[in-house]
């Protein structure tokens, strides 16, 4: 038994703290929007130029206007705001958001992240993938922890074009969760019926296990 996309969401949600400005990307990330905890105020900030944004809509609610970075439909709050990318770039390269939330294709064990394109497929371009890795202060990455041919996805090295260098500060995948810092990598929290040893097969990198594991 592994987690769940759900799963992994809900455990990702559990580093967003009361008053952080926090940015999802596209894909499982933005799960985690059902998941905030109770008693817990985090504004939600998208690079198209939005700053606090409700939950996903209903049918009779949606407004083909307003959408995330991801195309998604969204709704707006009483405190949301708008403005243009330019404003939400500077944002996010001024260090005013306090976590980023992302998926990812590769993780290596020191942190790059590639998540942006996979050579020979058309991509429409990395996003704000790049500025976000770089200007906020804590990325989190939540990915299935293999990819569908059953290849690692966190690695020794990342051979996939790199969206940044060093970056990652935390993995959620099926698996567990591991934190990444300057001692490299650690296996700190595992999934419901998973063991190290099954971790340790299904990764490339190199990871030290946490005591209290």
């Amino acid at each position: 038994m592994a987690w769940t996309r759900e799963d992994m969401a809900r455990r990702a949600a559990q580093e967003l703290r009361d008053g952080f400005y926090v940015n999802l990307g596209i894909g499982i990330p933005t799960l985690v929007a059902n998941f905030i905890p109770e008693g817990i105020n985090v504004t939600l900030q998208s690079e198209n130029g939005m700053l606090g944004m409700g939950p996903f809509p209903t049918e009779d609610e949606i407004d083909p206007d307003l959408i995330n970075a991801g195309k998604q439909t969204i709704t707006e709050l009483d405190s949301t705001s708008y403005f243009s990318s330019a404003d939400s770039f500077g944002m996010i390269r001024g260090g005013h958001i306090a976590l980023s939330i992302l998926g990812a294709m590769q993780v290596a064990e020191n942190g790059d992240l590639a998540n942006w394109m996979i050579p020979g497929k058309m991509v429409k371009g990395m996003g704000g993938a790049m500025d976000l890795v770089a200007g906020v202060k804590k990325v989190v990455v939540i990915m299935d922890h293999n990819a569908r041919d059953g290849s690692a996805k966190f690695l020794k090295e990342c051979t996939l074009p790199l969206t940044g260098v060093g970056v990652v500060d935390m993995i959620i995948s099926d698996v567990g969760v591991f934190t990444i810092d300057d001692n490299g990598a650690t296996l700190t929290e595992l999934a419901q019926g998973v063991t190290v040893d099954e971790a340790r097969q299904r990764t490339e990198a190199n990871f030290k296990v946490a005591e209290d594991l």
